[in-house]
Formats: C-alpha cells, sequence, structure tokens
C-alpha cells in the first residue's frame, strides 16, 4: 500500500448502538458489584460496607471506538489503561 493511500474511516457508532453498549456496560457493572458484595466481610452481620469496583473494563461486543464515543459525551470516564467508570448517577 502507497503511503498516498490511506485506510477509510469507520463511520461513528450509531445512536442505538451507544444506547445498547451503555445498558451494557450498566449491567456489567452492576453485576461486578454484586460479585464483589457477596464475597465473606459484607453483609448485615458484619462490619458490612459497599463495593470497591469503580471502574471496569467494558463488555467487548462493542469497539473501542463505542467506548471512547460515550467518554467524549460524557456518559463514560476513562480511568486508565482499558478500564472506564460510570459517571454520575
Amino acid at each position: 500500500m502507497a503511503e498516498t493511500e490511506q485506510m477509510p474511516t469507520p463511520p461513528p457508532p450509531s445512536k442505538e448502538e451507544l444506547q445498547l453498549a451503555l445498558k451494557a456496560f450498566r449491567k456489567r457493572l452492576k453485576l461486578m458489584r454484586l460479585d464483589d458484595e457477596s464475597r465473606l466481610g459484607y453483609g448485615p452481620m458484619s462490619s458490612g460496607g459497599r463495593s470497591g469496583v469503580v471502574a471496569i473494563t467494558p463488555p467487548n461486543q462493542f469497539s473501542q471506538a463505542v467506548w471512547q464515543e460515550l467518554a467524549k459525551q460524557g456518559k463514560l470516564k476513562h480511568a486508565g489503561g482499558a478500564l472506564y467508570e460510570l459517571v454520575g448517577p
């Protein structure tokens, strides 16, 4: 391939794809928190405590461009590496 030829840029993610990705991210985050809270040491008869899970690796069925776009829109925050965290409630 010559240097003057460039790869065509992929189209930006659709609004529906972004909504599905954000829903999948929220579900994965909820499950990770529940899994973390289900360990011994949490519960009403112990000192309790909330999950310390704040950032997760997003579901891999969506491309990296989707997660970058959600971060650009302010719905997710890039936490470094491959981790993202949810912004706001």
